[in-house]
């Protein structure tokens, strides 16, 4: 391990992480295990957007609302829901699993993989240098002798409206730590974090207005988005598909927030979230002294390595380079990448070939995806529309989840749909998804069975326990099996 070089105000490191969510922590611990000295580079809570204002906290959240939703489900069951939902205990489980907003314990361990934190604003400064800002004034210059990894993430983009300053609307960090339930809450977007903010809201208590101006979680499969809306109106929202927000106003700091739609109609609610895109936390990081654009989305190659930058020694990871917005893929880009810089920084040659240890494949054809709504939208690889437009030639097997005596049993009437869509050619599965109760715990055997381009001929001897869920597998491989011959 090369050991940091340090003299007042300058030090030395092998790799330089900028950000220490969790995709930072990934590259920092595999470049740590290649025996790489490491410097943490963090402006904000080790640990990042995930563990304090995004999927840690909407799901700690969600999941009271879900457990709920699911016991109404079962005869019996149902009779002993009585009463709300206790929103004091909700939000103080949501605390304990975001610890308070307290970093102390992901601090200690960054130390503990033996890499060193610096807390403050990182900009790279030229090739292979960041500056570190902190918050007394000091300044901190680091060098790194192989990498510095960009792993800063993204931020909610708010969109240019009349009065949007005026109205001080919800973004998803306020849909996540917010402690109080608006009698009446408008989320704008029909994307992941739209949905799911609109099913947590609506189960604490608030009436949900949810605006979305095409179909609900348009990167799905079209009935995935209808279920979800389906789910929402029978919970009590009120779901508007093809509607946009014009101008807002609050004239009262206090008081209601009004939206003018492009209908023509105006709606008054308490408070209102965007849920409108991200866009990348590239703006004040110094790319500007590489040759690079600030605010720019990376684009980087399979080793997640950042294009048009000499010297192979600036890599982009995660949200900023916009592959997939998603914590487990941007954790799986680091762990990638963080092999690839150990393996060029001994001289070694990269198996960075599809699926190879240092190529990050599985971003172009198994990304998974779960939306935690009532009822939950999964899915991985392709949907047949991406199929079809990739040239493919497919086939696509739709069942029910009555079919599945197992769902039935999880569920009385279970609310759910399945599809595959399978590369007729190959006879192999290029995406699936589900939408039903507890299907997120369904989507890992489909992503191993598309990553792993299982032939459906030995799929089908992979055999579910009766009376599970998962007996959707048996059925789905049977409808297909039944149209194939």
């Amino acid at each position: 391990m090369s050991e940091p070089q340090q003299t007042p105000g300058t030090a030395t490191y092998d790799v330089i992480v900028l950000g220490a969510g969790p995709v930072g922590q990934n590259v920092a611990d595999r470049a740590r295990a290649a025996g790489l000295s490491v410097a943490v580079v963090e402006r904000e809570l080790v640990g990042g957007e995930c563990s304090y204002w995004a999927c840690v906290p909407s799901k700690a959240l969600l999941r009271p609302v879900i457990a709920v939703a699911d016991a109404r489900r079962v005869d019996g069951a149902r009779e002993a829901m009585s009463g709300r939902i206790d929103t004091d205990r909700v939000f103080a489980r949501r605390n304990r699993y975001v610890a308070d907003w307290d970093d102390s314990g992901q601090a200690l361990w960054v130390k503990s993989i033996g890499a060193d934190l610096f807390r403050g604003h990182g900009r790279i400064d030229g090739p292979r240098r960041v500056t570190v800002a902190r918050d007394d004034g000091a300044s901190q210059t680091l060098t790194a002798r192989h990498a510095v990894a960009v792993a800063t993430g993204s931020d909610p983009v708010l969109p240019d409206l009349p009065g949007i300053e005026e109205a001080r609307p919800w973004t998803s960090r306020h849909g996540t730590d917010s402690s109080t339930v608006p009698g009446r809450l408008a989320v704008v977007g029909g994307g992941g974090v739209g949905v799911e903010m609109a099913t947590l809201w609506q189960g604490l208590g608030s009436r949900v207005t949810l605006l979305a101006r095409h179909s609900l979680i348009p990167r799905m499969e079209p009935f995935a988005g209808e279920l979800v809306a389906q789910g929402l109106t029978e919970a009590g929202a009120d779901v508007r598909i093809g509607v946009q927000v014009t101008a807002l106003r609050r004239a009262d700091p206090k008081g209601p927030v009004t939206l003018s739609l492009d209908d023509g109609s105006e709606l008054e609610v308490d408070e209102v979230m965007f849920a409108t895109g991200r866009t990348p936390r590239t703006g004040d990081i110094g790319l500007d002294t590489v040759g690079l654009t600030p605010g720019s989305w990376l684009d980087v190659d399979t080793t997640c390595l950042v294009k048009g930058v000499e010297g192979r020694w600036l890599y982009g990871l995660g949200d900023v380079n916009h592959r997939a917005l998603l914590t487990h893929q941007g954790k799986y880009q680091g762990r990638t990448a963080g092999d690839a810089i150990g393996a060029r920084a001994a001289g070694r040659s990269l198996d960075d070939e599809a699926w190879g240890d240092h190529a990050t494949t599985a971003d172009q054809h198994a990304v998974p995806q779960v939306f935690f709504t009532d009822p939950e939208a999964a899915s991985v690889g392709l949907t047949a529309q991406q199929a079809e437009h990739a040239g493919h030639r497919t086939k696509v097997v739709d069942l029910d989840f009555n079919a599945a005596q197992g769902a039935n049993l999880h569920a009385d009437n279970y609310p759910g749909h399945a599809r595959l869509v399978v590369d007729a050619d190959r006879d192999i599965l290029l995406g699936v998804t589900f939408v039903g109760p507890g299907v997120s715990e369904l989507l890992h055997s489909a992503t191993v069975a598309v990553a792993g381009e299982v032939p459906l001929k030995r799929l089908r001897h992979a055999i579910a326990c009766f009376p599970t869920v998962s007996e959707i597998w048996l059925f789905l491989l049977a409808a297909y099996q039944r149209d194939r011959d």
